[in-house]
C-alpha cells in the first residue's frame, strides 16, 4: 500500500489557505480516482482506493500542522509501511505559485509539518512534493494562514492538476521518473 499524505490544518477557518494546499491536492487526487475521504482514524481523515492498480491511502492529518507526524506514524505502524511507501504533499514558501518540486528526501526547510514527520519517522528519507505558495512580504504565519488571491487560484488549479499527475507517476514508476518529468514545472500565467 502507498500512503499519500496531504498536509494542512483542519477546520473551516483554514480552508483555501496557503498552508492547506496539501489538503487541496489530496482532495483533487480523491476526485480524480474516485476515492472517498470520509473515514476517521490515525488522527486523521482518510480514504482508500487504487491508482494504476496500486492500493493507496489518502490521508489528511487532523492534528494541526505542527503534529502531522503523529498521524503519519500511526498509519506507518498500523500497516507496517516502509518509507518508500510514503509521499507527502505540502506548501513551500521558497517556490513561487504555479511551481512544484519533487524530492526523495531532505530537511524540513523550516516547515513544521515536515519537521514533525521527520521527528516521528526518525528519518528525512521519504518522498515529497512541494507546492509553491510564494514568498511572504510580511509576517510568515499570517502569510501561510492567508488565502490565495483570485489570480493565484487560477494558476493553482493547473499546478494541482500537475501534482496529481506527478503523484500517479511516483506510484506507477518511481520518484526519480516523476522528478525527471515534473521538476521544473511552471504554470504559464496568462495575462
Amino acid at each position: 500500500m502507498f500512503l499519500i499524505v496531504g498536509l494542512g490544518n483542519p477546520g473551516k477557518e483554514y480552508e483555501d489557505t496557503r498552508h492547506n494546499i496539501g489538503f487541496k491536492v489530496v482532495d483533487n487526487i480523491a476526485k480524480e480516482y474516485n476515492i472517498e475521504i470520509n473515514r476517521q482514524k490515525f488522527k486523521g481523515t482518510y480514504g482508500e482506493g487504487f491508482i494504476d492498480g496500486e492500493k493507496v491511502m489518502l490521508l489528511k492529518p487532523t492534528t494541526y500542522m505542527n503534529l502531522s507526524g503523529e498521524s503519519v506514524r500511526e498509519v506507518v505502524d498500523f500497516y507496517n509501511l516502509d518509507n518508500d511507501d510514503i509521499l507527502v504533499i505540502y506548501d513551500d514558501i521558497s517556490l513561487e505559485v504555479g511551481t512544484l518540486r519533487i524530492r526523495e528526501k531532505g530537511s524540513a526547510g523550516g516547515h513544521n509539518g515536515i519537521k514533525s514527520i521527520i521527528a516521528h519517522l526518525n528519518t528525512d528519507v521519504f518522498s515529497r512534493i512541494k507546492v509553491g505558495v510564494g514568498q511572504p512580504a510580511e509576517n510568515l504565519v499570517k502569510y501561510v494562514l492567508g488565502k490565495f488571491s483570485k489570480e493565484e487560484m487560477v494558476v493553482l488549479s493547473d499546478v494541482i492538476g500537475a501534482v496529481t499527475k506527478a503523484t500517479r507517476e511516483v506510484i506507477k514508476s518511481d520518484v526519480k521518473t516523476a522528478m525527471n518529468q515534473f521538476n521544473g514545472f511552471k504554470v504559464n500565467k496568462k495575462n
